[in-house]
């Protein structure tokens, strides 16, 4: 398994490609994707010191959090919820997430209000429009941040996955993202993971997601 010092070096190239991409490694959040490795993983992040990691699934993250609970590091991470949201997975979710960036439909809203009141979320836009991945569609964007508004949650941004293929055919779907975000008075974008990362940052994503590029290769599920 990797080391904390190889992940350390991985995390400075990424945020020298955050800085040669025109954005401020200070100001650029890079959420560490710890999703499909164990909570060792998770362990050695931290003591490389990256404190925002981000999971995929539920089990997961609740077994990595139990983990830390049983021997907590001396800087405790803070948990994104980065998957498709499964409502009934919110409140076994909820003490334990510190920022949900997959909200895309009011039934989950509803859930999350109830069962995290004041929730800090992010609401993802599907931007591809492939029927199979998550996040709301653009021109529904706008109604979904009111009602997680209105329902008392704290929409601090959007987030969205760029598409497959040429990292350069994501641009126009992150610049209106950013577009979006900025119409909404909402300061945090989402956007970029390893392979797209500088695209993103160019288009003015303020947090990055990255796992590979840090982690290596994912091992099969």
């Amino acid at each position: 398994m990797i080391d904390a010092e190889a992940v350390a070096a991985n995390a400075a190239r990424v945020r020298d490609r955050i800085a040669d991409a025109g954005g401020d490694p200070e100001v650029v959040t890079l959420v560490a994707v710890t999703k499909g490795f164990g909570p060792d993983l998770a362990r050695v992040a931290v003591a490389a010191g990256l404190t925002t990691l981000g999971e995929n699934y539920a089990q997961e993250l609740a077994a990595k959090h139990e983990a830390f609970a049983a021997e907590p590091p001396p800087t405790p991470p803070e948990w994104h919820f980065l998957g498709n949201l499964q409502t009934n997975k919110v409140r076994h979710l909820a003490p334990l997430v510190a920022c949900w960036q997959s909200i895309d439909r009011p039934a989950l809203i509803t859930e999350l209000a109830k069962r995290a009141p004041g929730a800090r979320v992010l609401v993802q836009i599907n931007l591809s429009g492939e029927e199979h991945k998550g996040g709301c569609p653009f021109d529904e964007a706008p109604t979904v941040v009111g009602l997680a508004r209105d329902a008392g949650l704290r929409v601090e941004g959007l987030m969205g996955v760029g598409p497959a293929g040429d990292p350069a055919g994501a641009a126009p779907s992150f610049r209106r993202l950013v577009a979006l975000a900025d119409a909404a008075e909402l300061p945090v974008r989402s956007i970029g993971m390893s392979a797209d990362l500088e695209v993103a940052v160019a288009a003015g994503s303020t947090m990055v997601r990255i796992g590979r590029d840090l982690f290596g290769p994912r091992p099969p599920r």
